[in-house]
Parts: C-alpha cells; sequence; structure tokens
C-alpha cells in the first residue's frame, strides 16, 4: 500500500486517557524493549489510519549526560543543568506489524515535530526546542529518522550512566538529533551569540569615542540596543 492510500492518518495523544492502556499493551507485545514507564516529563502518541492503530510513539525527558549530543550543542554543565527540559528523547516508535507502508515512518516523524513542542507546553508549562534518539546499529539502520532531517550527533560510550569500571558493558548507540527551531544556537547562547556576535559591528564604533572606556560612542550604542532590542525576546525560555 502506498502512504497516499493509507491517509488521512491521525495523531492521537493518550497520556491520562482511556488509550493510554492500549498503548501500553501494543509497545509491550510490539516493541523488542517492550514497554517501560517513563520517568519524569512524557508524552505518549496513537497514530491511527483506516480505523485501526498503526504505530506508538513515546516521548520523555531527555538523558542529562550525553557526551556527543553535549559538544553538539556547546553548552557547559550549568547551562545543561537549566535547560535540558527544553530537549525530548524519542525512547520508542514501533510501526504495528500489520502495516507495510513504504515512507510511513518518516512521514510520522515529520507530523509529529510539527506539534511536539505545543503538547509539551500544554502539559508541562514550557516548550520543546530538539529532538533526540538512540539507534541500535547492530539492528537498525535509522533510515526514518534520516529521511526525516534528523542528523547523527555521534555515538554513546556503552557504558551507561553508572559506569564505574570505564568499559562499554551494552551495546554503543548512534544518537540521532532534530533541531525544533531554526533559532536553537541563539536560544542557546543567548543575547550575546544571537545580538552583538551574530551582527557585525559598524566599523570604527569604538574610535569614535574620545572617552570610549567611560561609555559607547554613539553609533556603537545604537548598534548595540538594535542587537540585544532583536534577541531579547527570542531568548526569554532559555536560561544561561
Amino acid at each position: 500500500m502506498r502512504l497516499a492510500a493509507l491517509r488521512p492518518v491521525e495523531i492521537q495523544p493518550v497520556r491520562r486517557t482511556a488509550d493510554e492502556s492500549l498503548f501500553n499493551s501494543l509497545m509491550e507485545h510490539h516493541h523488542y524493549l517492550g514497554y517501560e514507564q517513563p520517568v519524569g516529563e512524557h508524552l505518549k502518541y496513537l497514530l491511527w489510519a483506516q480505523g485501526r492503530p498503526i504505530a506508538c510513539l513515546a516521548w520523555s525527558s531527555a538523558p542529562r549526560h550525553l557526551g556527543s549530543r553535549d559538544r553538539y550543542i556547546g553548552w557547559n554543565a550549568e547551562a545543561r543543568r537549566r535547560n535540558i527540559r527544553f530537549l525530548a528523547y524519542n525512547s520508542r516508535f514501533p510501526i504495528l506489524p500489520w502495516v507495510a507502508v513504504p515512507h510511513l515512518a518518516s512521514h510520522i516523524l515529520s507530523r509529529i515535530a510539527q506539534r511536539l513542542s505545543q503538547d509539551w507546553e500544554r502539559v508541562y508549562g514550557h516548550p520543546i526546542y530538539f529532538l533526540e534518539t538512540f539507534v541500535d546499529p547492530e539492528r537498525f539502520r535509522g533510515t526514518c529518522y534520516r529521511a526525516a532531517n534528523w542528523v547523527l550527533l555521534g555515538r554513546t560510550t556503552g557504558r551507561g550512566k553508572d559506569d564505574q569500571t570505564h568499559r562499554p558493558n551494552r551495546s554503543i548507540k548512534e544518537v540521532l538529533g532534530y533541531l525544533l527551531t531554526a533559532r536553537f544556537r541563539e536560544l542557546r547562547q543567548g543575547v550575546e551569540a544571537c545580538g552583538l556576535r551574530s551582527q557585525r559591528a559598524p566599523r570604527g564604533w569604538m574610535s569614535r569615542s574620545r572617552n570610549w572606556r567611560h561609555g559607547w560612542s554613539g553609533l556603537g550604542r545604537r548598534w548595540a540596543q538594535r542587537a540585544m532590542k532583536s534577541c531579547a525576546p527570542r531568548s526569554a525560555r532559555w536560561v544561561m
């Protein structure tokens, strides 16, 4: 069956609804890792077409320590502590076995990306700016994520958060990520990056002030005010 013949695909948030038990049962029976109750902030979705469930998606709070992701974002420990809540982790995504439709998985990922932040903010009071997931390369190639424009951030160490041996004790996963906003790096870096560093200062702004050590020149002050005004609203939710 082609994707066009399957449409429309309905996305149903099921957390704390009558269909949450159906979601849990489908995940337990049709995902190779089974069902695991998420801890912390999380959302669950059932996907429907032609009156039947066709897929499940589970999202939860992102892991606090993930080297490849942290290097990609470029934040320090304090910024990560304050802002980890703006990331969501796709922990489960089975397409149910009675469905065989090319491109369905990437279509679902794209649809979910369009609404996840709004759904999260409705439930938890804050948006989501960045998505991430793990792919076990011994089992999967992550084709649907790549087709939906997710990018490879790196690989896990295979050691887990409680490791004391510094040796791999589980399979090494690929880490993939997806930006939900083109302003993500501005939101991450705050006023300085989205304003003063991204807008080139006018030539000679400092030298035109005879007493520049005690204040901006008129030209430099106007540039700085314009830069900070343009980015202040954008960084209001992201705390560095």
